[in-house]
């Protein structure tokens, strides 16, 4: 199984720290934020990894190469421009191959094994979601999951985690050129064709200078 770093955004709201490092490459605990994922990625077996650039795209290449040093193959999708979360999974398809594929947010943080999710069969459906507790910052979340469905209403949403299973079928008929994910989950939630699951563990969205000083700390002190 291949997996996907999103790693193409511009981090706005991290400037001016992002003015000239990528987001992904902010550390926490003293390495890279997108470090932390391709270990993982290792650690769960996963080989081949595309990332997907724009914002000093250069940088992120000069500081991970081929992926030699971490053990895996690095596969680059660079863009001209930001195109969203799906128009750059839509680029990067030839990379990616036909089979499903480990989709990761360069700009979360979390212990999870990704060893749960390596060759997870999808069977009827186009993905699998990782959702969590809402945070503070999302408190009214983005999907509802029933038993092991996701759904787009219920009772009480969780938030997705940026961790998914994605199918490429999901993607093979989407127009070259920017195009955010949301639109496409919602569709295949309404077939019935995505399934997941709640992560219980610590997770961090390091949209904030705050959240990634706060995050710092707390993997210094072994508090996560």
């Amino acid at each position: 199984m291949r997996a996907m770093i999103l790693a193409a955004g511009l981090g706005t709201r991290l400037r001016p720290l992002t003015l000239n490092t990528p987001k992904p490459l902010l550390e926490v605990g003293g390495k890279p934020l997108i470090v932390w994922h391709i270990e993982a990625l290792a650690r769960a077996g996963v080989k081949q990894i595309v990332i997907n650039t724009a914002w000093l795209g250069d940088k992120l290449v000069e500081a991970l190469g081929d992926g030699a040093q971490f053990g895996v193959e690095i596969f680059w999708s660079h863009e001209d421009e930001p195109l969203e979360t799906a128009g750059g999974i839509q680029k990067a398809l030839p990379l990616l191959g036909s089979e499903p594929f480990i989709l990761v947010n360069g700009d979360v943080w979390t212990r999870f094994d990704f060893a749960t999710l390596v060759n997870k069969a999808l069977d009827a459906d186009l993905g699998h979601l990782v959702l969590v507790k809402n945070p503070p910052q999302h408190p009214n979340g983005d999907f509802a999951l029933t038993h092991d469905r996701v759904e787009q209403d219920g009772v009480y949403k969780l938030t997705f985690s940026g961790i998914s299973i994605l199918s490429p079928k999901l993607f093979e008929s989407l127009p070259a050129g920017k195009a955010p994910l949301a639109p496409i989950l919602r569709q295949a939630i309404d077939a019935g064709q995505i399934s997941g699951e709640c992560l219980q563990m610590h997770w961090v969205d390091v949209g904030t200078i705050e959240r990634l000083s706060e995050l710092d700390q707390q993997i210094r002190d072994g508090i996560v």
